[in-house]
């Protein structure tokens, strides 16, 4: 029997649908249904063959997450297309490990789910687990009009942080924030470390407790100046920069902490911890972020525009 997928035949062009032949499910595997894939940051750059994975063997079929059935209950699913040998969840039928396997809850959107997914998973984990978040303190938030940054928002106006501001590039970005419920918005357009901490400074009056940034580059060096005695910088992403020119008198006359984090680093219950608290959250309405559903058909345009920032959020692929 034959399914439907988006395939991807050669590394730095988009996928096309085709058929694929039935997935079989291997030892503590399961066989889900999916109903709706995300387009994401780690699809593309996998698909460019130029991620610290490697270039993965083609054809393949992306995505490294979905939200489908199994056994007739909702589930949502990690997978390592793109990382390692294998398919993704951008097909009508996809083999993954049991063991990954999150059930959620029936009432929740499976689009809703899967334009948040693991980018909310990193924004809720960032700030509560690896920064310490605690309520009454003062947050910036870097790449607020992008998925992890509107959730960010989001989960630390829900942990009660008292004043929350975002940075962000476009002014569709920028939007994207103040709808999240930022306090105050700080456009990203300037390369002058110093300027640009002026900027935060005004937007954030007394200071701030915690940095969550998924930019690095300048925007990092520049709210790190914001931070307040024994602040926190917690680093999940690079799209404004591969270093940041931090200075070391800020750091250590406020004896300041710069941290990483990965969802690499999550065990899969701790994963699946994180999930759950995102899946209710949405059903509750205490988060939302920006997505379209697109129609598997047309996957090659919605990637191209996903890839061209040209889209309004997260482009989810419905089967």
């Amino acid at each position: 029997m034959l399914f439907r997928a988006a395939r991807i035949a050669e590394c730095g062009q988009p996928p096309a649908v085709t058929e694929v032949p039935a997935p079989v499910a291997g030892t503590g595997e399961i066989v889900v249904d999916v109903v709706a894939a995300p387009i994401t940051p780690l699809d593309l750059l996998c698909a460019s063959g130029t991620s610290y994975f490697g270039a993965p063997a083609t054809p393949y079929v992306p995505g490294v997450q979905g939200v489908g059935r199994h056994a007739g209950r909702a589930v949502w699913f990690p997978t390592a297309a793109g990382m390692a040998p294998g398919d993704g969840s951008m097909a009508t039928v996809v083999a993954v490990p049991a063991s990954d396997v999150v059930e959620l809850p029936d009432v929740v959107d499976p689009v809703a789910v899967a334009a948040a997914g693991l980018s909310a998973v990193a924004a809720y984990a960032a700030l509560t687990w690896r920064g310490e978040l605690v309520a009454g303190e003062r947050v910036v938030v870097l790449g607020g009009g992008g998925v992890v940054g509107q959730a960010a928002i989001q989960f630390a106006r829900a942990a009660g942080a008292e004043w929350v501001v975002a940075g962000a590039r476009s002014e569709a970005a920028q939007v994207r924030a103040r709808e999240a419920g930022a306090d105050a918005v700080v456009a990203l357009g300037s390369t002058d470390v110093d300027e640009l901490s002026h900027a935060f400074a005004d937007a954030c009056p007394g200071g701030a407790d915690l940095v969550l940034d998924g930019l690095f580059g300048v925007p990092a060096a520049a709210a790190l100046r914001v931070l307040r005695a024994g602040g926190r910088l917690v680093n999940l992403g690079s799209s404004a920069g591969e270093t940041a020119p931090f200075d070391s008198a800020t750091i250590r006359s406020r004896q300041l902490r710069i941290l990483g984090y990965t969802n690499n680093a999550l065990t899969s219950e701790e994963r699946a911890g994180a999930v759950r608290v995102v899946a209710d959250a949405l059903v509750a309405g205490r988060l939302t972020v920006a997505h379209e559903a697109i129609p598997l058909d047309d996957v090659t345009a919605a990637w191209q525009r996903q890839a061209g920032g040209r889209a309004e959020g997260r482009i989810v692929l419905t089967m």
